[in-house]
C-alpha cells in the first residue's frame, strides 16, 4: 500500500499518457444518474459535497476537475473525480435538479440519459464544493495520484490538495486529521496517528440519495 513517492514520481513520466484529459474543453452528452458516491483518485465523500461529483468517461487529471454541466437554463458545478465505465453520469441530485429543477430529496424523479452541455472550468470555481477549498485525499491511497499531479508542480491539484488520514473514500475506517508530506524527511505521509490505520472512524460518514425515492441512506 505504501509504494514510496520517489519510485511514484519516476514512474508518472512515463504514464503520463495513459492519463486521459478531456477531448476538448467543452461539448455534450446524454448525461444519467450516479446514486453511490465513489472516487477512483480517493478523494474523501465525508468532506466534499458528494450530490455534486461527475463520473466522466475520460480519467482525472490534475488540473481538469471542476465541469460546469447545463440543462437549459440551469447549471452546476460539479467535481469530475471519478472515471466511469463510458457513461456520462452524474450524481442523482445535480442530474434531478438539472432535469427537472429540483433536488431529489424534495422531488425524486426516475429516467435515463437527458442532452446536456458541459464546460471544464477552473477548479477554483467548485471550491465550495470542497474542504476549506482544498481537494481532500487519503493520505494512504491516493499516493498514484498525488505523485501524478507533483511531477507537474505548476498543476491546481497539486498546489491545493490535503492529505487526511482517512484509509477509504467512505470514510470508514481512519482519523479526520491532515498529514503533511515531506521528501526530504520522508517518501510516506506524516500523520498524528498512524498512517492507515483501521480504526473505525466516528465522524459524518458519507450519504447517498437513494435512486427513486430520494430518501438519504448511508454509504454501504
Amino acid at each position: 500500500m505504501f509504494t514510496t513517492i520517489a519510485a511514484l514520481l519516476a514512474a508518472s513520466a512515463a504514464s503520463v499518457s495513459a492519463v486521459a484529459v478531456p477531448r476538448g474543453n467543452s461539448g455534450s452528452a446524454s448525461v444519467t444518474p450516479h446514486e453511490q458516491y465513489s472516487s477512483s483518485i480517493g478523494v474523501l465523500g465525508c468532506l466534499i459535497n458528494t450530490n455534486r461529483v461527475a463520473y466522466w468517461p475520460m480519467g482525472v487529471d490534475c488540473n481538469n476537475i471542476c465541469v460546469k454541466v447545463t440543462n437549459g437554463n440551469r447549471s452546476l458545478n460539479l467535481l469530475k473525480i471519478d472515471q466511469s465505465g463510458g457513461a456520462y453520469d452524474i450524481s442523482y441530485d445535480a442530474w434531478n435538479y438539472l432535469g427537472f429543477g429540483e433536488g431529489a430529496e424534495q422531488d425524486p424523479h426516475m429516467g435515463g440519459g437527458i442532452p446536456m452541455t458541459y464546460e471544464f472550468v477552473d477548479a477554483s470555481e467548485c471550491a465550495d464544493l470542497m474542504h476549506g477549498g482544498k481537494l481532500p485525499l487519503s493520505a494512504a491511497n491516493s499516493m498514484n495520484y498525488v505523485a501524478s499531479c507533483m511531477s507537474e508542480p505548476n498543476s491546481w491539484v497539486n498546489k491545493n490538495h490535503q492529505l487526511i488520514n482517512m484509509a477509504d473514500p467512505l470514510c470508514h475506517y481512519g482519523y479526520n486529521e491532515v498529514c503533511t508530506l515531506d521528501l526530504s524527511v520522508s517518501n510516506q505521509p506524516s500523520c498524528p496517528h498512524t498512517l492507515g490505520a483501521q480504526v473505525k472512524y466516528t465522524g459524518p460518514g458519507v450519504t447517498n440519495i437513494a435512486y427513486g425515492t430520494g430518501k438519504a441512506e448511508a454509504a454501504a
